[in-house]
């Protein structure tokens, strides 16, 4: 994680916005749980921005952009000539169809 503030204020403190806080019967924190990962800047108040999730985040997208991969193949109940993505049924009998990768 690396959280900055995107008016480059020069905050270096953040409260996490949607996070659960376990605490014992005396109120001494025991843990926590960040539910939905989002940050505010507690010099300005301004949203921050965790450039930790930019790498990921920038494979999530190349993954998405890349095109599917279609096979024709010869179903083997109906024997009908089908184009289809990997793991796919047949669209005449519904049979699973598998796609091999070579």
């Amino acid at each position: 994680m690396l959280l900055i503030c995107p008016n480059r204020c020069g905050g270096t403190l953040f409260r996490a916005l949607f996070a659960e806080v376990d605490l014992d019967s005396g109120g001494a924190y025991m843990d926590h749980r960040v539910i939905q990962p989002a940050y505010v800047c507690l010099n300005c108040g301004s949203p921050a921005i965790d450039l930790g999730e930019v790498p990921g985040e920038m494979a999530a997208e190349a993954a998405a952009d890349e095109p599917t991969t279609v096979t024709d193949i010869l179903c083997p109940v109906c024997e009908t000539l089908v184009q289809v993505e990997a793991d796919m049924e047949c669209p005449n009998c519904g049979a699973p169809l598998e796609v091999g990768q070579i």
